[in-house]
């Protein structure tokens, strides 16, 4: 069948979901949504559309990203602008079938905007200041279509890039891509048409293409939203190089913990070949290409390219020396093209529009838009798209809302364990390839984690080297064996121990294992540590130097105690809660805090009634007036 008949097919259905005078009910059943509920949300407008006998039809959708407004439901209606409502539960769905679907009531107080978009424009919510910051490119279908219909992807353009790099020649595919300046966003960020260009001189084949949706880092799921919302993007991206390079097999490899992503790439890669887009004779051009989703164990290191396509081969995890790269001799032995999900995702916008289209959006040298997982101490957490070069001030306090509960910004650590930790002065910092290198971090797979004056930066940079190290293969010795030596070093510092040398002894080991580690874990793995040394030294001198944490974080150099005068005479809750039995009551009948038996564990904080206040939190060296300490 002809691409032309295809998308007539799948433009048909896609008209005919709101052109059929029936309401659409999309919800997001990504894995973010169903950790909201979502699941029992579309359960519950089944029952009320059955209950109150209203016809509507229900699609489930990706996720929209704005996972502190989710579990999300955009109903559209004949005579009404797509509306969005946030944060819905099971007991507002009655609410708004019968208010909106059946009495015409918009319901509005229950929504978060109106949906817009249409013409080439990504669906954006404009009532939302953060839609003026971003750009939605890899984003732009996500949450809006269903990613288990292939004619949602097609309808709105969809391989539509695919049919035109068929009638390309393959160095032109390369020549467009270069042209448009995309980098990869795997971290490295080398570029992508130049990588190309030379696997497709390489000699050797059969020649791969393999997708890394390895996603490992702490607080990221960029990739993960992706593949769960818009797989089609991503195959279509795939087919596009191995088409470039004459390829006949790719692999998507991801992680057993991503069980809706794999099921949903599963149902989108059985969709294309049933429409001739993947597989046998594509669009009967003759050429063929197969791709196979390859589950790892969810060993970090599998995340670097060699030691990934080992994983494949049925070997152990390991990277390998460089050269050959991966170009020359990946998988296999073979000529390998091996890119990130959003990189892949990246190709058809690319081809469809143009390269110089993308290569307008972005900086200098760093062009398109960044996806980032904003999480941590923000008010809106979730996914964010914006056009290289925008600042980190511009996603964290507009896009992000800023830091929860009013708090003071400290710092916010860019690029997954493996990256750095900037503190304030570094808000107008680009995001880009090169001015985060720069200021000692990196662009990584596009984790961005904000921290409030609540954290303790030493506990920070111990907290992502302490998962380097349990994530490091062990090939090198300087990795395996010089993070361990940082953490326990850290460790000592946190605990009350530290020595003054401590902290150059710190840098000179980072240092060496940066330049003694064979791939960019251990490359990578002391940047939490030296950037933390570099832009919050204060915080060390107070470990180190004074035995203190000026958060309150670090447990051996906290202490609690009772404020008599605060301590209601009734009132037992701390004594309740206590592991310990550290708590006792005073003959005047207020509690007392044996310090010898307290395990700092922190419950009788929690429990002790706000009015009262009467737990407090301080340095083990300062002086609570009026304090009885047995």
């Amino acid at each position: 069948m002809k691409f032309e008949e295809i998308k007539k097919e799948a433009l048909a259905h896609w008209e005919s979901l709101e052109q059929e005078g029936i309401p659409v009910i999309r919800i997001g059943t990504a894995t973010s949504d169903r950790a909201s509920g979502a699941l029992e949300v579309v359960a519950e407008f089944e029952r009320e559309l059955a209950r109150m006998n209203v016809e509507a039809r229900i699609i489930q959708t990706g996720s929209v990203g704005f996972c502190n407004y989710e579990p999300l439901v955009i109903i559209s209606k004949p005579d009404y602008p797509r509306i969005c409502y946030h944060n819905v539960s099971p007991e507002m769905v009655p609410r708004l079938v019968e208010g909106f679907l059946l009495e015409d009531d918009p319901c509005m107080e229950l929504a978060l905007g109106t949906l817009e978009g249409g013409d080439g424009i990504p669906p954006h919510i404009p009532e939302l200041p953060r839609s003026e910051h971003e750009l939605r490119l890899l984003l732009r279908n996500c949450g809006f279509i269903d990613p288990e219909n292939i004619d949602h992807y097609i309808a709105l353009g969809g391989y539509g890039a695919l049919a035109k790099a068929l009638e390309m020649r393959p160095d032109e595919i390369a020549e467009e891509i270069k042209r448009s300046g995309l980098r990869g966003r795997g971290g490295a960020g080398f570029p992508t048409g130049r990588k190309l260009a030379a696997c497709m001189k390489a000699k050797g084949t059969p020649k791969y293409v393999v997708c890394n949706a390895d996603e490992g880092d702490p607080g990221a799921f960029m990739d993960r939203v992706i593949l769960e919302s818009d797989p089609q993007a991503v195959l279509e991206g795939m087919i596009i190089i191995a088409y470039a390079l004459q390829s006949p097999q790719g692999y998507i490899y991801t992680r057993m913990e991503y069980p809706l992503a794999v099921e949903r790439l599963k149902t989108a890669i059985g969709q294309a070949k049933e429409r001739g887009l993947l597989g046998e004779d594509i669009l009967g051009t003759g050429f063929s290409f197969d791709i196979e989703v390859f589950q790892g164990a969810g060993a970090f290191i599998c995340g670097e390219s060699s030691a990934l396509m080992y994983s494949i081969e049925g070997k152990r995890g390991f990277p390998r020396v460089r050269p050959p790269q991966s170009i020359e001799s990946g998988l296999w032995q073979k000529p390998t093209q091996l890119n990130n999900v959003k990189t892949f995702a990246s190709i058809p916008v690319i081809i469809d529009r143009g390269g110089e289209y993308f290569s307008a959006i972005g900086s200098d040298r760093s062009k398109g838009t960044a996806v980032f997982a904003l999480a941590g101490k923000v008010e809106n957490v979730g996914l964010v798209e914006v056009p290289m070069g925008t600042t980190l001030n511009t996603v964290i306090n507009e896009i992000g809302g800023g830091v929860k509960g009013g708090k003071r910004f400290k710092g916010v650590q860019i690029g997954g364990p493996s990256g750095g930790c900037l503190p304030e002065n570094f808000l107008e910092t680009s995001i880009d390839f090169d001015s985060l290198t720069e200021a000692g971090a990196m662009m990584g797979s596009g984790g961005m984690i904000v921290m409030d004056e609540d954290n303790c930066m030493v506990d920070a940079a111990r907290f992502f080297l302490d998962f380097t190290v349990k994530e490091s293969c062990g090939k090198c010795v300087m990795c395996r064996l010089g993070t361990r030596q940082m953490l326990s070093i850290l460790e000592d510092i946190a605990s009350g121990r530290g020595q003054p040398q401590d902290m150059e002894l710190l840098v000179s080991l980072g240092e060496e294992i940066k330049a003694g580690s064979l791939c960019g874990l251990g490359k990578s793995a002391p940047n939490p540590v030296l950037t933390t040394l570099r832009y919050f030294r204060e915080e060390y001198e107070a470990h180190i130097l004074e035995k203190r944490c000026p958060a309150l974080v670090c447990r051996d150099l906290i202490a609690y105690y009772i404020v008599p005068e605060k301590c209601y005479r009734g009132c037992e809750h701390c004594m309740v809660v206590c592991p310990s039995e550290a708590i006792t009551q005073h003959p005047k009948r207020f509690k007392v805090i044996d310090q010898d038996k307290c395990i700092k564990c922190g419950n009788c904080l929690e429990v002790c009634p706000e009015e009262y206040g009467a737990v407090i939190k301080l340095s083990p060296v300062s002086k609570v007036p009026g304090q009885v300490e047995k």
